[in-house]
């Protein structure tokens, strides 16, 4: 009996890796002419540095800053 399961629970996760498989998802084509320029590396570079500094710094800040006594102090206000 645990071997028919065991082949059962094999066949089910086999099939659903095979249904989850993405058909339409692709990545955006590679241009050379846009991959090397400048801006675009610096862009390589710094996107996660600010991803970092919003997550751990601004919007911790931002939450704390629209709390009270913090959001009257520093004039808050939150989207209507």
């Amino acid at each position: 009996m645990a071997e028919y399961l065991r082949r059962s629970l094999l066949c089910l996760g086999v099939v659903a890796m095979l249904s989850a498989a993405p058909t339409s998802a692709s990545a955006d084509p590679y241009r050379p002419q846009l991959a090397g320029h400048p801006l675009r590396i610096a862009g390589y570079i710094l996107y996660p540095v600010g991803f970092v500094l919003d997550t751990l710094i601004f919007r911790p800040a931002h939450w704390l800053g629209s709390q009270e006594p913090f959001q009257t102090i520093f004039g808050h206000q939150g989207e209507d």
